[in-house]
C-alpha cells in the first residue's frame, strides 16, 4: 500500500514540464517526417593538438572536410573537397574518415555495406592532404582498413585474408592465405565474437609499426545456420556459422606477423581450445602483446603478456567470479612498463582499479555502493583517470576525475542528469552530451575544470517542435517488484483525469545489466509511447532485477535462471499498477523487442491472470536456440542447466495463454533467428490456442528499411487499440 501510495503522489505532485500544445503526434511524424529529429554533433573529429576538430560539412551535393576551432567554432580551413579531390573524375561521397597518426593523411570510407551489426565493407581510398592526391586501397570492397603508426601502410582484410599496403611503393602483401568462407577467418571476428563480445577488426598494428598481431578463427566445426532470402523465383540460401548454446566455437589463434622480415608466429594461449580470446591489447612495450583469455564459464579472466619474438607468454592478471565477467575495453596500459588501469567487480560493484604485474599489487582508484559507467580515458602527460559513475544515483551519470593513486576525486560534471563523455586529444576539452528525462540533449564543450565554454548543439528545434503538440507528463516513480522496489518511469495521457480509469501499456527491455529507467532524453520509443498516451493509455517501465547500476548483486541474481525473476517482477508491477484507483486492472498490456520480446512473451504466459495483451517483437523463446557466448554466461550450457533452460522458456508454456498475443519477427534475423518465432507458433498451435503474427520478409534484428518501420508501428498501434 504504500508503494502504492508513493506512486500516487509521484504522480501528480510535480508540475507538468514541457509546455501544452494541441497537436496530435502521427505515425507519419515517427517514421516519415522525422517530426522529433534528436541532432547530435555529426562527424566530429578532435585533432591531436587538442584545440582543433575537424567534421563534414555537405554543401548541396558537395562534401568537404573542413578544421574548426574547438573553443570558437570558427572554420579555419578545408581539408577536403569532393568537388576538387576526385578520382578519374568522379566525386567521393565519403561516409567516414580518419586520420593517420601525424595527421598528414586520411582513409576515406565510402559505398558502405554492412554485413553484421559492426561489420562494414567499403571502398576505401587514401588521401594525401598535402599532395592533395586520392587513391585506392583496393579495387573492390574491404574490411577494417586501417594506418600503421607512422602512416606509411594500411592494413585490411578481404576475402578472409589480411593484406597490407605499402603506400610509399603501392606494394600489396598479402599475410594470410588460408581464408575461405565458413571455414578459416583471419584478421575478422566470426558472428558470435563480433555480436557478444562486441568487437570486429581482429587485427592491430604494434606501436612501431614493426608487427601486426590478428587473429585466426577456424569455424570448420561451428554448426551452421540457413537463412532463406526471398530476392528471386528461388529463395537465395545464405549460410553462416552460428554456435547455439552448447554447441562448438571456432577455435582461435592469435598470430603475430613480423612486417620486415614476413615471417609469422603463434603466440601461447594454452593448449585448451574450449574457450574465448576477447580482446588482444599491444602494451606499452611494442615487443609485448596482451591477449585476454576467458574460460567458457566465463567467470575467470587472465591476461597473458605475449612477446612478439616467439610468442612465449605469461599471466600477468587473474580474475575470478562466481557468477560471469563482463569484458570491456577498459584496460590501460602505463607507460612504467609493469602496471594497468583495470576495471572490475571484485568489491561488488564495477570499479577501476590500478594493478602493478610484477609487485602484485592492486590499489582502488573508485570505491563505493555505485557502479563505474565508462573509463572515459587517461591523461598520460597528468597521471589522470576520467571516467563517468552512477554514483550519486543509478539513474544518472557524471564525470569524474582521479588520480592514478586514488586520491584527489573530483566531480566536472555536478548538473543532475546524463553526461555522455567525449574527450578531445590531449584532455584539456570533453564534448558532453548533457540531457534530463525532461531536457532535451545539448552537446557542451567543456574544459577539463568542467567549465563549459561553448554549446554546439542545443536541439532547440526539437524544444519548440515539442511545444506545439499535447505530451503527457513523464515522471520517475518507484514501485514494488518481488522483493525489492525498482525504479520506473510512467506517462499520464495528457489531460489526465485521476478520477478515470485508464488502461495500461507496460514497455521494457529487462536483459542482464541493461537499464531503460534513466535521468536522460529520450527514453526508448518515447515519442511512440507519446502517442500512445495521446490515445488514453498510461505507458510504464519499470527495471527489473537483472538490470544495471545497482550493484552486482541485483544485477546477477537472474544467473542460472535468464526469465524467471525478471518475469516474476513485471507481474508484481503489473499487479501494483491495477490497485491503483485511476488504473483498469482489467487492460494490462506488455510488450518488448528481442530480450523484452522473449519478456512481454513469457509474461503473458506466466501472468495470464494480469495480463490481457502483448506484443513480442524478434523474441527469444527458448535460450537452446541462441548463441553460446552470450547464452552461457547467463545460463551455462543446456547440458549442465536443462531445468534452467525449459522452465523459462516461452515455447514451453504455450498452453498458458489466454488473453492476445502478436509475434512479430524478421525472416532475415541473423541474431534472434526467425527460429524461435516458428517454435512459439507451433506450441501454441498444438495447444489449441488463438493468436496472431506478423513477419517481415528478408528484414534482420532490428525490422527497418523504406516503409517497414512505419508498418511495423502501424500493425502495433492498431493492435493495442483494437484488444487493449
Amino acid at each position: 500500500m504504500r508503494a502504492t501510495l508513493w506512486l500516487f503522489i509521484a504522480l501528480f505532485s510535480a508540475q507538468v514540464v514541457f509546455a501544452q500544445g494541441t497537436k496530435q503526434i502521427t505515425l507519419d511524424d515517427l517514421w516519415k517526417n522525422n517530426t522529433f529529429r534528436v541532432k547530435d554533433v555529426p562527424g566530429f573529429r578532435a585533432m591531436k593538438d587538442g584545440m582543433h576538430y575537424t567534421q563534414i560539412d555537405r554543401e548541396g551535393t558537395h562534401q568537404y572536410i573542413r578544421i574548426y576551432n574547438l573553443e570558437t567554432g570558427v572554420q579555419e580551413k578545408t581539408l577536403f573537397d569532393n568537388g576538387l579531390q576526385k578520382l578519374g573524375g568522379t566525386e567521393l561521397n565519403i561516409d567516414e574518415y580518419v586520420f593517420s597518426k601525424d595527421e598528414q593523411k586520411m582513409l576515406l570510407f565510402t559505398e558502405s555495406e554492412n554485413i553484421y551489426r559492426r561489420s562494414v565493407l567499403h571502398i576505401v581510398y587514401v588521401y594525401d592532404i598535402a599532395a592533395g592526391t586520392v587513391k585506392l586501397v583496393d579495387n573492390e570492397k574491404v574490411l577494417h582498413a586501417t594506418f600503421s603508426p607512422d602512416g606509411t601502410k594500411v592494413a585490411y582484410v578481404k576475402g578472409n585474408n589480411l593484406y597490407y599496403k605499402d603506400l610509399v611503393n603501392d606494394n600489396v602483401v598479402q599475410v594470410t592465405r588460408d581464408g575461405e568462407k565458413n571455414k578459416i577467418i583471419n584478421g575478422n571476428c566470426d558472428w558470435v565474437y563480433e555480436e557478444e563480445f562486441q568487437f570486429t577488426r581482429a587485427f592491430d598494428w604494434s606501436r612501431d609499426g614493426a608487427n601486426i598481431a590478428y587473429y585466426r578463427f577456424d569455424e570448420s566445426l561451428v554448426p551452421e545456420y540457413t537463412i532463406a532470402k526471398y530476392t528471386g523465383l528461388y529463395p537465395e540460401q545464405y549460410t553462416y556459422k552460428y554456435p547455439k548454446a552448447g554447441e562448438r566455437n571456432s577455435v582461435v589463434q592469435i598470430k603475430i606477423f613480423n612486417v620486415s622480415n614476413g615471417n609469422t608466429i603463434t603466440a601461447d594461449i594454452g593448449k585448451e581450445t574450449d574457450q574465448y580470446i576477447p580482446r588482444i591489447k599491444w602494451t606499452e612495450d611494442a615487443s609485448k602483446l596482451c591477449i585476454y583469455r576467458l574460460n567458457r564459464l566465463q567467470n575467470n579472466l587472465e591476461l597473458l603478456l605475449a612477446s612478439a619474438v616467439d610468442g612465449a607468454s605469461t599471466v600477468i592478471y587473474t580474475d575470478k567470479n562466481k557468477w560471469y565477467i563482463n569484458i570491456d575495453d577498459e584496460i590501460t596500459f602505463l607507460p612504467d612498463g609493469n602496471s594497468m588501469i583495470i576495471r572490475s567487480e571484485r568489491n561488488g560493484y564495477s570499479h577501476l582499479y590500478n594493478h602493478d604485474w610484477k609487485a602484485n599489487e592492486t590499489k582502488d582508484l573508485t570505491d563505493g555502493n555505485f557502479d563505474v559507467d565508462a573509463l572515459v580515458g587517461i591523461d598520460i602527460a597528468r597521471k589522470l583517470v576520467y571516467y563517468t559513475a552512477a554514483e550519486t544515483s543509478p539513474l544518472e551519470r557524471n564525470l569524474y576525475v582521479v588520480e592514478w593513486s586514488g586520491k584527489k576525486k573530483k566531480c566536472i560534471t555536478p548538473e543532475k542528469g546524463t553526461h555522455s563523455i567525449t574527450p578531445c586529444e590531449g584532455y584539456n576539452y570533453f564534448i558532453d552530451k548533457y540531457s534530463q528525462l525532461n531536457k532535451v540533449p545539448v552537446y557542451y564543450l567543456r574544459n577539463a575544470k568542467g567549465e563549459i565554454k561553448r554549446t554546439l548543439e542545443d536541439n532547440k528545434a526539437l524544444e519548440d517542435k515539442m511545444k506545439e503538440y499535447a505530451l503527457g507528463d513523464i515522471r520517475f516513480m518507484q514501485i514494488k517488484g518481488v522483493s525489492e522496489m525498482l525504479n520506473a518511469w510512467v506517462i499520464v495521457p495528457p489531460g489526465f483525469d485521476s478520477t478515470k480509469k485508464y488502461p495500461v501499456l507496460m514497455y521494457q527491455y529487462s536483459g542482464p545489466g541493461s537499464q531503460e529507467v534513466a535521468d536522460r532524453f529520450p527514453l526508448g520509443n518515447y515519442f511512440w509511447h507519446q502517442m500512445l498516451a495521446q490515445k488514453g493509455y498510461i505507458v510504464v517501465c519499470a527495471d527489473g532485477t537483472g538490470t544495471g547500476f545497482r550493484g552486482e548483486e541485483f544485477r546477477k541474481k537472474t544467473y542460472l535462471a535468464l526469465g524467471k525473476l525478471e518475469s516474476d517482477d513485471q507481474v508484481a508491477v503489473a499487479k501494483e499498477l491495477g490497485k491503483l484507483p485511476y488504473v483498469d486492472k482489467s487492460r494490462i498490456g506488455i510488450w518488448g523487442w528481442s530480450y523484452g520480446g522473449f519478456m512481454s512473451a513469457t509474461c503473458i504466459l506466466k501472468g495470464n491472470d494480469v495480463f490481457k495483451t502483448a506484443i513480442a517483437v524478434a523474441p527469444v523463446t527458448n535460450w537452446r536456440f541462441y548463441d553460446n557466448i552470450y547464452t552461457e554466461r547467463y545460463m551455462r550450457t543446456p547440458q549442465e542447466n536443462a531445468k534452467g533452460y525449459d522452465e523459462n522458456a516461452p515455447e514451453k508454456m504455450a498452453a498458458g495463454l489466454k488473453g492476445n498475443l502478436l509475434v512479430i519477427h524478421g525472416t532475415a534475423d541473423d541474431n534472434v533467428h526467425f527460429q524461435n518465432s516458428v517454435m512459439l507458433t507451433t506450441a501454441l498451435i498444438k495447444a489449441d490456442k488463438e493468436f496472431d503474427s506478423e513477419y517481415y520478409p528478408d528484414k534482420a534484428h532490428g525490422i527497418s528499411g523504406g516503409n517497414t518501420r512505419h508498418q511495423l508501428y502501424k500493425r502495433m498501434t492498431e493492435y493495442i487499440l483494437k484488444n487493449l
